[in-house]
Order: structure tokens, then sequence, then C-alpha cells
């Protein structure tokens, strides 16, 4: 299911079968007894079910089966009922988590959806967010190891981090150390809740310490600097005149879970962000995911496609592009749930002080541009 981050309408008011319970609960019971009754007092006290007769036991047969014909649609509609109820609540609550990102966000074009591989679900283990603060445009992207629930959980805990930690944490590194220690404590509370110890033992016996979750922090400054931070996730990808480039080769840091951070954080310096370049950001079920005869998905052939069908980088036909070649690839069942997001830089040009035009600041080595 792919799932553009938009609003959902009426998420502020409780739905109708929720303002009338007691209304839908007589009519689910009521109208099933009423039919049952009407059937057995036919079956009982009615002359013509008394006999024997083939016309006779043809009417008994035919009003039975019109009986339970009834309560099977009945019970049929119910569910269904019940289902899209279910749905629609589940759809406000992960709009809540991951919320619908502006289409501007600091100076920036943004745009974000996401691939789920179960069939009704719209979120999963994959997070992200984009956030506008004083020290410059904020991003996390991440992928909390496992599906279903508890990754749900664990991604609103570090998501819930990174929202506050963003505006508070004046360096990068600081935001990333918030982010362990929110995961940390959630994990610490989840291993209690599920696997509550029986002894002195080592917390680390419970399966929830062999959680993970991999996370890549930017912070794409006023003047377009961009600083990273990466525990274990895909590199982006810069998309540009000069085609697509990860926007850096280094090997990341481990996942926040199973090792703690180091005590003096690396963050990297990536060059500039100009104007009408864009980042693209991804889980790694977009290239990991593979096709009928085991063959990876080729994400930076498909963006460097996307580039000379769409020179000026809008961030939403890349979106489609990329999905629509992920779809094609995978027959539309891919095998893991997959998150992508991309941002380009709407700001004027600010050249870098010295010569004219210069596009990096001094240090900063230009990067080579891949062989595609």
């Amino acid at each position: 299911m792919i799932c553009n981050r938009a609003g959902v309408p009426g998420a502020g008011r409780p739905p109708t079968s929720l303002r009338r319970p007691g209304r839908r609960r007589l009519l689910a019971l009521g109208l099933p007894t009423a039919w049952g009754a009407a059937a057995v007092t036919y079956k009982l006290s009615c002359p013509l079910a008394q006999q024997q007769g083939l016309g006779a036991r043809a009417v008994t047969s035919a009003l039975f089966f019109a009986v339970g014909t009834g309560l099977i649609l009945h019970v049929r509609r119910a569910l269904l009922r019940e289902l899209r109820q279910a749905r629609r609540v589940a759809g406000a609550a992960q709009s809540a988590l991951l919320r619908p990102l502006p289409p501007r966000i600091g100076g920036l074009s943004v745009a974000a959806a996401q691939l789920s591989a179960d069939r009704g679900a719209a979120i999963g283990g994959d997070l992200y967010e984009v956030v506008a603060t004083e020290h410059g445009v904020r991003v996390v992207m991440g992928d909390v190891r496992g599906h279903g629930i508890a990754a749900i959980g664990t991604a609103a805990a570090v998501l819930g981090s990174f929202r506050e930690a963003a505006h508070d944490e004046a360096d990068l590194g600081g935001v990333l150390r918030r982010l362990e220690r929110a995961l940390g404590r959630h994990l610490r509370q989840r291993s209690h809740g599920e696997h509550p110890p029986a002894g002195p033992g080592p917390e680390s016996d419970s399966p929830v310490a062999e959680e993970f979750v991999t996370v890549v922090v930017l912070e794409i400054g006023a003047d377009g600097e961009v600083r990273a931070l990466n525990c274990g996730h895909p590199w982006p990808y810069v998309l540009s005149g000069r085609g697509v480039e990860p926007l850096a080769r280094a090997d990341p840091l481990p996942p926040l879970g199973p090792f703690p951070l180091p005590p003096g954080l690396p963050v990297r310096h990536c060059g500039q962000l100009q104007p009408g370049e864009a980042l693209f950001l991804h889980t790694d079920g977009a290239e990991d995911v593979r096709d009928a005869r085991g063959r990876f998905f080729p994400l930076s052939k498909v963006l460097a496609e996307t580039l000379r069908r769409h020179p000026s980088v809008v961030p939403h036909a890349v979106l489609g592009s990329v999905f629509t070649a992920l779809l094609h690839h995978t027959r539309g069942a891919p095998s893991d749930d997959i998150a992508l997001l991309a941002l380009r830089n709407d700001r004027s040009r600010r050249p870098a002080s010295g010569s004219p035009g210069a596009t990096r600041p001094a240090g900063t080595h230009a990067r080579p541009t891949p062989h595609l």
C-alpha cells in the first residue's frame, strides 16, 4: 500500500459509530434474534411446518434457507463495518505518528511517501521527519528492525525524541544521543512488559535486547551546508546536474541499540546543497528488494533515468517514478516496507567566501560522479 503523507479528514472528531455504540449494538443483536425467533415459531406453531408433504417441506426449507442467508449477510455486513472503522482509527493513529509533511520547509521542497509490504497497512517500522529549527533544517530517516505493532512503537519513541531534540540540541551529535537514550528507555520498558524478569538474570536474555534501529540524521544549514551522522543506514543520494551520487562514502556507525555510541561522534561535513539540487533519502527496502529472478532493484539507475526525464528534480515526480519502477520490479508485491523522502533546495544562491561562484567551503573535496 502506497501512502502519501496527507491529512486525514475528520480525524479530530469521533466517527458516528463511536458516538452511537448502543444503537449499533442493539441492531447487531436484535435483528438476528428476531429472525431466529420467527423461524423457530414457524417450525413449532405453523400447521404447514408440521406436514410431511413435498410442498410443505419445500416451503419450510426455503424459509430456513432465507433466514440463514439473511443471518450470513448480516454478519458479513457487520464485520465489514467494523473493519472499515478499524482502518479509519488505524489511519488516524498512523497519521499522528508519521505526520503529513508540508510541501515546503525552511526553503526546501519536500515530498515523502511509503510503500508497505502488508496489505492494508499505512506504516510499519520505517520513520522519517523534517523539522525547521534555528540550527537549520534537520532531517531523520530510520528503519526499525522487524514489523508489526512492536516496530511501530519503537518508531514512535524515536520520532518523538527527534521532534524535541531537533529544537533543543545545538549540535547534531546531541540529537543523535537523545535518540539513543529514548530508544534505550523504550526497549527497557518493552522488555519488562513483554518478558518480566524471573530473577536477577541479565536483561540481555530478552529478545528485545536484540532490537536495533538504523538511522541517518542530517542538518541543512542556511547556506546549504549539509552535515550528517549515520548509524547503519543507507547514505542518501544527491541529485544534481552532475547526476546521481551518494552523499558520502564513509562506513556508517553501528545501528542504534546493540552498541553504545562512541564518545566522540564524527559529524560528517558533506559540502553544500546548491539551489536546484536535491537529497533523496530511502530505507534499505528500496535497494534490497528483489524481483522474481532474485535481482536487486537498481535504485541509482532509476534515479539517473528520472533525472534525465525531470532535470528540474521535482520531489513528487522523483518519488512517483521510483515507486512506479519498484512496483514493476516486484510485480506489485514488495517483500519489505519502503520509505522515500526527497528534499530540493529552493533557496536563492549564496556564493561561498573566496572566488565568485564557489560552491564548497575550503577543505571540502568535490564528490566524484560514479559511472552508472
